[in-house]
């Protein structure tokens, strides 16, 4: 996951991480990693939201990534072994009903058994497909595996393992310590012994005692004896054990986000969504185009594909997307958000072609429903989010916005926006604005800025949405009677007709008398 450091599960997400969730929909995303697996979700979601800020760590990724998709095969088994040690172990130390010394060693030696086999099979992989990956990742992986998992290794660990079953019995030495009772025990190696001095032995006497069978205190006093001579080496194992699960674990927690990405890529291939690697470009650089972009958290959705925008903001500080309702504005809006966290996570993008700058963070500010309780209106709960992202923004940030402060008339939602994105695009935030006030959009237009793209939701014949945008100005209409005349058909063909001739044609006002006299 990166170049010189592990992939740290407990790293601190975005303060604002339920809101991108919400409003981009990550909660599909997620859902399309796991397939059903929380841990594998639980990566995807701090894998996601963890983003790269250098171009050159999320490249690193790709590459790593691409690795991934052209060896899926080797990956999973890879990722298989990683879970297979994890679980192996938990079902060792089942076994283990008490805390002693000869417990936990006894618990060390099966788990350290296991391991042993794990990294066998984990170094044969290595072996057999090592040459297949490309990438800095995957090669150090496996030089590594190549490097510190060779025959002495495995030989060392095994002659460990056969020493500590202790089947000579255990040598130790004490001292006399107060109270005439042994403190310093200390396990001793057994010196090896020679043929002729294992002849000798045989008839000869040596100093011993023996415990009757039913003395059960003397059989305790006897285990609590050994317990203190191999307590050392009991926890030293059991920290050597440690270290070689805490090799599992991360190689298990990393590898989790890559078949996550396995996993999302399988179901978009699937339905004929493209997907590219995007080019990152700088934060001081403002660039967005892409072609094809869409939004993959609605194509999950969908029994067939999303319809894909071309989009070429470069250099611009302000995109401005207008047009009839339920155009594909807030879709687009959507699949721009998910196409940066994407990118700066160092996976794959839902787009034919991207090319977009990094960003220190993402903000959303969109719509919600009414206020239940009733304890504040639409527009101070709206003006409240707005602060609370004013006070964490920053520049180089993007900000997405939906129908910001729509909740009052378009005069007031018009200025207070207005404000916000000159304060905002000053201070060297990105800002993608979907509105419907015209008074806002139009504004901005007349004034000829060179910073700022305004992009308007394709109307096709009678009133048929292509879903896509295209550059053009903003209209003093959002076509609201096409959807009154969706719903309604006909028969409310009377009243819709002089509302549209009334002027503004897409809002509520619309469908009111007008107020002026002649």
């Amino acid at each position: 996951m990166y170049r010189d450091r592990d992939f740290d599960l407990e790293q601190e997400l975005p303060s604002n991480e339920e809101e991108l969730i919400q409003d981009l929909d990550l909660t599909a995303l997620f859902a399309a990693m796991a397939l059903g697996d929380g841990f594998l979700s639980g990566v995807a979601r701090r894998g996601v939201l963890s983003s790269l800020a250098e171009p050159e760590a999320i490249v690193y990724r790709q590459q790593v990534l691409a690795d991934c998709l052209e060896q899926p095969t080797t990956i999973s088994a890879i990722y298989e072994l990683a879970v297979e040690a994890i679980e192996g172990k938990k079902r060792a130390y089942g076994f283990v009903f008490r805390e002693s010394p000869d417990s936990l060693l006894s618990g060390s030696i099966r788990v350290l058994e296991l391991f042993v086999e794990v990294l066998k099979r984990l170094r044969g992989i290595g072996e057999e497909h090592a040459g297949e990956f490309r990438s800095e990742g995957f090669t150090r992986f496996f030089a590594m595996l190549a490097e510190e998992l060779d025959d002495d290794y495995f030989e060392t660990i095994e002659g460990h393992l056969k020493k500590l079953r202790f089947r000579r019995g255990v040598l130790m030495s004490a001292e006399l310590g107060k109270g005439n009772k042994g403190t310093r025990y200390v396990l001793r190696r057994p010196r090896p012994q020679t043929w002729k001095e294992r002849i000798s032995l045989l008839g000869t006497g040596s100093l011993g005692f023996r415990i009757a069978a039913r003395d059960e205190h003397g059989f305790r006093a006897l285990a609590e004896l050994q317990a203190k001579g191999i307590n050392l080496v009991a926890n030293a194992l059991a920290q050597s054990t440690e270290h070689i699960f805490s090799f599992f674990q991360t190689m298990r927690a990393e590898l989790a986000f890559y078949v996550g990405c396995l996993n999302l890529h399988a179901q978009l291939t699937e339905s004929g969504e493209p997907t590219c690697f995007p080019v990152p470009v700088s934060a001081r650089c403002r660039t967005l185009s892409a072609q094809g972009l869409y939004d993959a958290c609605l194509s999950l959705h969908l029994d067939g594909r999303a319809v894909g925008n071309d989009v070429d903001a470069d250099d611009r500080a302000l995109v401005m997307v207008t047009g009839a309702n339920q155009g594909g504005k807030s879709t687009f809006l959507r699949s721009v958000g998910l196409a940066q966290l994407l990118m700066q996570c160092g996976m794959f993008v839902p787009a034919k072609s991207l090319r977009a700058n990094v960003c220190a963070r993402v903000f959303t500010h969109f719509k919600r429903e009414e206020d239940v309780t009733m304890t504040s209106g639409k527009l101070d709960e709206e003006l409240s989010r707005m602060s609370d992202i004013a006070d964490g923004i920053a520049p180089t940030c993007l900000l997405l916005c939906n129908e910001s402060f729509a909740s009052t008339n378009e005069r007031e939602g018009s200025e207070i926006a207005r404000q916000v994105i000159s304060a905002l695009v000053e201070a060297g935030v990105k800002v993608v604005f979907v509105t419907h006030l015209f008074d806002l959009a139009h504004g901005l237009y007349r004034q000829e800025l060179n910073t700022a793209l305004f992009l308007r939701a394709e109307r096709g014949v009678n009133g048929r949405r292509t879903f896509r945008l295209v550059e053009g100005e903003p209209l003093a209409t959002s076509y609201g009677e096409d959807t009154y005349q969706r719903i309604f058909g006909a028969a409310g063909e009377a009243l819709a007709t002089p509302a549209v001739a009334g002027g503004s044609g897409g809002s509520v006002r619309s469908l009111l008398p007008s107020r002026r006299t002649s």
